[in-house]
């Protein structure tokens, strides 16, 4: 009978109101605590990787490929997390909006993450070759713009900062228009030295990969936005989508 008694007690629908409130407020707390340090981690990945590529030090594009696993693992617990939340706590409104943002966030630092990684691998490939392979001269303004990108993002992230994630959602036209510019060149030099194809290549797949963290960060500060006003901005629209009240 004690078990039968205790079963019923744990129940959702027999718990009081302020007992269900305060342990969904703990669990999101803790929740958002730890998105916040999986972007951490992925931050200094993504640094890491940008610097292997100018510097050529295979040392930190080994440093990044160690990192992918344990990002890969992060998204998933947080996404065990948040099913876990809404299957416990059903939450509704703005409790909700946290939960889907969090999953949604999960993701996308798990795919910046993959890109760090992917840039490595290129900075290794091209680090050890004989002769040195200098970069495109817009390459590295477009890693550091791409990190900037980033950085804004997840500030506006850790301070709810709207204003912060619209100045991301502005920027990322440069960060296209800086990629077609190395592009450009790119094809130039194909043309000029195709037996050197396999070296412009990887940098075509380096830029576009550049291009696509700043696509992230740009869905992130979105996401901020979403947070916390409960509007829908998609970079290609002007016109914003308000949370049905």
């Amino acid at each position: 009978m004690m078990m039968e008694s205790e079963s019923r007690a744990g129940t959702a629908g027999d718990r009081p109101h302020s007992y269900l409130n305060r342990h969904l407020v703990r669990d999101l707390e803790e929740l958002w605590s730890e998105v916040l340090k999986l972007a951490a981690v992925v931050e200094t990945s993504l640094r890491s990787s940008v610097q292997a590529l100018c510097s050529g030090k295979i040392e930190l594009a080994n440093e990044v490929k160690a990192d992918e696993p344990t990002i890969d693992h992060w998204q998933v617990r947080i996404e065990q997390d948040c099913l876990r939340i809404l299957a416990l706590h059903q939450p509704v409104a703005s409790d909700l909006r946290l939960v889907t943002s969090a999953l949604k966030i999960s993701y996308e630092l798990e795919r910046m993450g993959d890109l760090a990684a992917h840039i490595a691998k290129r900075a290794r490939k091209l680090a050890r070759r004989d002769e040195p392979v200098p970069l495109p001269p817009q390459m590295e303004y477009l890693g550091v713009e791409a990190l900037g990108q980033v950085h804004d993002a997840l500030d506006a992230l850790t301070r709810g900062d709207t204003d912060i994630a619209r100045q991301v959602i502005k920027g990322d036209r440069e960060i296209d228009r800086r990629r077609q510019m190395i592009l450009k060149d790119l094809k130039k030099s194909i043309r000029q030295d195709p037996g050197q194809v396999t070296i412009w290549l990887h940098l075509i797949n380096i830029a576009r990969n550049l291009e696509r963290i700043a696509d992230h960060a740009t869905n992130l500060a979105e996401t901020v936005v979403y947070v916390k006003e409960g509007t829908i901005l998609r970079r290609d629209d002007p016109q914003p989508i308000s949370e049905p009240s």
